[in-house]
């Protein structure tokens, strides 16, 4: 049953009237036209559809409609600020840190959601905090130099 699903998106405020099982994967996606969020693995395991809750990086494909109920959802499309892109997002094009594309908007969501925890975190840290994000074109080297620029520009 249709039941209405106030939080707020990027900022903005929103009320949905969704099937409460649906995942804030397809809600983002299908219902709301944001596809930054990326669907990967289906399965909460390569970090494609991370986006970031009240100030935490998680997997969009596990989390149901219901568990952002007056919740603050950040995604990719909400991090730019007019012309301006965010630090983070200007750090992956200044390193390269992107090739194919596919995976960089869950790993500028999980590094937000580091950054927004920890302002500078040490090259292990981060490290560790990214373990659980996929890079098919295997650009990691570039991706921890970019997360690393970025803190010391935020």
């Amino acid at each position: 049953m249709r039941e209405p699903l106030p939080f707020t998106l990027n900022g903005q405020p929103v009320s949905l009237e969704v099937e409460p099982t649906r995942t804030l994967l397809w809600v983002l996606r299908i219902d709301l036209g944001l596809t930054g969020t990326k669907y990967g693995c289906g399965e909460s395991h390569c970090g494609a559809c991370t986006v970031v809750v009240d100030g935490h990086a998680q997997r969009s494909c596990q989390l149901r409609i219901t568990d952002v109920r007056d919740k603050k959802v950040v995604t990719i499309e909400g991090l730019a600020r007019k012309d301006a892109l965010h630090p983070l997002q200007e750090a992956f094009v200044a390193h390269g840190a992107s090739q194919c594309g596919f995976c960089t908007p869950g790993m500028i969501m999980s590094a937000y959601g580091l950054l927004a925890r920890q302002a500078h975190p040490t090259r292990d840290q981060i490290v560790r905090d990214m373990d659980g994000n996929l890079c098919r074109c295997g650009t990691y080297k570039r991706i921890l130099e970019a997360i690393e620029a970025a803190s010391s520009r935020m």
